[in-house]
């Protein structure tokens, strides 16, 4: 009678099921429809120690080289690339120059990154004619380099999002065009897909988050760029979710195009350290006053203390 209180594992079957708790997927992940996929590495766990001068620094470099960070020595990377649309500080790249770009960075993420370690990419696509899918081309460049996908989060941006009119020809067949509320959060991870915590380090997020960050789609207010001073800032909210979805207390979140810093802040917030990367010496200048601004509004307390919200 004991035993039968223990909840019942569920096997894949043709229909599907509903519960995933103590789930063997083992028949669905040995189908044809997985027998082209790579697998995963049988690699000891190694994490390198980052230099204290490197920790919560921002360099004004471009991140196709990343020296300072030793290779398995960063835990989450986290950021929103340029979109090479003619903002002031894109340049005007063919789409095949641009994707060989962001794999140069692509690469150096890869390799920085620890045996487990993820990269969660903030995208939006582009254009009408035609649509340009970006996410796509960053799916097929981020495997081409050996990440493992892990999943896509859709951004909704509905409660915040521009009173667009940009549809098209109105309320006609002719031509309507679609208005885009939302962006996406591309998750993949090096090598394997569990990452190990032999530092026996704490995670931070709650029951609450935990239930609500593993959804799909997420919803919350994007960022002004006339209030944050950078033409296309991502919200706090964004890596701050990430950051504690993702990494323990007290690891290192990289950003490899920080622009106005609004990573390094969701680190710190999250008791996490940050390395970034611009190019743009006036947005590290910027970026550097804000995450100032953020610490002198916490009483400048020592980064593992505990923050009052």
């Amino acid at each position: 009678m004991k035993n039968e209180k223990h909840r019942k594992g569920t096997k894949t079957s043709s229909f599907g099921v509903p519960g995933r708790i103590n789930h063997d997927s083992t028949p669905f992940y040995s189908s044809n429809l997985y027998k082209n996929f790579p697998k995963e590495k049988k690699v000891k766990y190694t994490e390198s120690e980052i230099p204290k001068g490197v920790l919560n620094q921002i360099f004004c470099k471009s991140s196709e080289g990343m020296e300072e960070l030793p290779d398995n020595s960063v835990h989450l990377m986290v950021t929103s690339p340029p979109y090479n649309v003619g903002k002031e500080y894109d340049e005007d790249l063919t789409i095949k120059e641009y994707r060989e770009f962001l794999k140069r960075v692509w690469k150096e993420v890869y390799r920085v990154l620890v045996p487990g370690g993820r990269a969660c990419i903030n995208v939006a696509n582009l254009g009408r004619k035609p649509y340009i899918p970006l996410h796509c081309y960053i799916i097929e460049d981020m495997i081409e380099i050996g990440f493992f996908m892990r999943g896509e989060i859709i951004w909704d941006k509905a409660s915040s999002a521009s009173p667009s009119t940009a549809w098209g020809s109105w309320l006609s067949a002719a031509n309507p065009t679609l208005r885009d509320i939302h962006e996406y959060i591309l998750v993949f991870s090096k090598d394997t897909f569990t990452r190990k915590n032999p530092k026996k380090r704490k995670s931070t997020i709650t029951k609450e988050e935990f239930l609500e960050l593993t959804k799909s789609v997420w919803k919350f207010h994007a960022e002004s760029a006339k209030k944050i001073g950078h033409p296309a800032p991502f919200p706090v909210e964004l890596p701050y979710r990430c950051i504690q979805l993702y990494t323990f207390e007290g690891e290192v979140i990289l950003d490899p195009f920080i622009g106005s810093g609004q990573t390094a802040i969701a680190a710190l917030k999250a008791k996490r350290f940050y390395v970034g990367y611009e190019i743009n010496k006036a947005y590290v200048d910027l970026a550097r006053k804000r995450i100032e601004e953020f610490l002198g509004s916490q009483k400048a307390l020592p980064l593992f203390e505990e923050i009052k919200k």
